[in-house]
């Protein structure tokens, strides 16, 4: 098993951190240190943390609503398991592709609760519009509508949440912001089923020019809509002093002046041995874990016979009851070995949640009975959600505020794009073209998991020591 480099000596190694150059500095007058601004009080900071949470909820919900429809999709529109992983996948991560990073630079120097809001605004109806496709290329491009919301909501989120909390109290709000995706995740199947189930009892709802909706159609319908209220929820909240700046000047007028791109991508090659290992240890867990949480459902109807209805309240339970305390006990670990003077401790709980995560994401498909696949999950779920608050964390706390938005949005494009554009095809295609039966799906989920998850976290294991010695230079530098 791996050991984890012990980093209560890092403070003294050797770490660079190139400053930016000075003919990308802007000449306007210097603004306010970070340190002679107070942190927003608790009620303000924590008030933000409720709407990013409402936030995450209905994005999960959105996304994730469509690994319980697989079935009927795949029946009405006559669609092979490869197609449903594009359609759940790789057309749900298509618009960041394009629009992520030019997003994410504006999200550095603008106002940051706008780009959520509209964000919310957009997926939501596209989540909607999802429900008037009649074949799959219509299907495919309200995906990809629905995709607006990673390019939006994670940097501008992020960005704003290590300007309202210190870094020692990063990780336990994004855990507690966490909640609001294992709600949206944990609802998703909870709520999907019950209304998959309702729906099915109704008559087929008939509509001048579309025609008649199916039942995976007016479910589309139903949990798209309600985003549009958290939408205009976001505009309450206030916009947070920028901390932690490199560039301590403006723009014209006084206002935030962007880093240039170049100096983004010269931060993160002199610093490579800090963000390298990091993004890829969690690229590879994230495909790992989306094409496991894509066609969890699946497995168990092809493989236990289980309804949609059934999957749905029993794996949305686990995921409601159990990933919350794993994602508090995970920031309380990494809390208590920072305060024990380690300084990779957000990576270090990382990487140890993913050891022991392995296991359980090998052996739940190929156990004989369902109860035992659900007992591994609830372990697997609790060793999962250590990870919520900790990794996020660990990025904001080495980024300078100037290149959070983009860093960030490199970290979830690279997550995303391998995650939910990888995760499930590659699920897909071991069934597909290796076991080559749908019914044979227990063994793709398991057997991605003893490729995937060793390379997961070796690479955290990998870049630890350089990531305590950034943590330990930005806490000495103050940003």
């Amino acid at each position: 098993m791996l050991k984890p480099n012990n980093n209560k000596s890092v403070r003294e190694a050797e770490m660079t951190f190139e400053p930016l150059a000075d003919a990308a500095l802007p000449s306007a007058p210097p603004s306010a240190p970070a340190t002679s601004v107070p942190w927003p009080s608790p009620r303000v900071a924590w008030y933000a943390v409720f709407i990013f949470s409402l936030t995450l909820m209905i994005n999960f919900l959105d996304r994730g609503i469509i690994t319980l429809l697989v079935p009927s999709i795949k029946a009405d529109l006559q669609l092979s398991d490869f197609q449903m992983s594009l359609l759940i996948g790789f057309a749900f991560i298509f618009f960041y592709v394009f629009l992520g990073l030019p997003v994410a630079r504006f999200a550095d120097v603008g106002p940051r609760r706008t780009i959520i809001g509209i964000g919310i605004a957009l997926w939501s109806a596209a989540t909607a519009l999802c429900g008037l496709a009649q074949n799959f290329w219509q299907l495919f491009l309200c995906r990809v509508g629905t995709g607006v919301g990673e390019s939006c909501n994670g940097p501008a989120t992020y960005s704003m949440l290590a300007d309202l909390f210190p870094r020692e109290k990063l990780p336990r709000a994004i855990a507690v912001m966490s909640f609001g995706f294992m709600a949206g995740t944990g609802l998703s199947l909870i709520i999907g089923g019950a209304i998959i189930h309702f729906l099915e009892n109704v008559p087929p709802l008939h509509l001048p020019v579309i025609g008649t909706l199916k039942t995976w159609q007016m479910t589309f319908l139903l949990v798209g809509l309600p985003g549009l209220v958290v939408s205009a929820l976001v505009f309450t909240l206030k916009e947070p002093f920028r901390r932690g700046r490199l560039m301590k000047t403006g723009g014209k007028d006084g206002q935030l002046a962007s880093v240039p791109v170049r100096e983004v991508l010269r931060f993160l090659y002199d610093n490579r041995g800090v963000y390298g290992p990091m993004m890829l240890g969690l690229a590879f867990n994230t495909v790992l874990s989306i094409g496991s949480l894509s066609w969890g459902p699946a497995f168990y109807g092809r493989t236990f016979g289980w309804s949609m209805t059934q999957v749905g309240v029993i794996s949305g339970l686990v995921i409601l009851v159990v990933w919350p305390v794993g994602a508090m006990f995970g920031s309380w670990l990494a809390e208590r070995w920072q305060r024990q003077g380690h300084d990779d401790a957000n990576m270090r709980v990382t990487m140890w949640a993913i050891i022991l995560i392995v296991p359980c994401h090998v052996l739940f498909p190929l156990m004989p009975r369902p109860e035992y696949s659900v007992a591994i999950s609830v372990l697997q779920g609790f060793f999962a959600a250590w990870v919520l608050g900790p990794q996020n964390a660990a990025i904001q706390v080495v980024t300078p505020n100037e290149m959070r938005g983009q860093i960030t949005a490199l970290a979830i494009f690279i997550i995303n794009v391998l995650g939910y554009g990888l995760g499930p095809t590659l699920i897909a295609v071991f069934t597909d073209y290796v076991f080559g039966a749908e019914a044979q799906l227990r063994y793709a989920l398991s057997t991605a998991a003893i490729i995937l998850g060793p390379l997961s976290a070796f690479s955290i294991w990998w870049g630890l020591k350089a990531y305590g010695v950034a943590v330990a230079r930005a806490h000495k530098t103050g940003s």
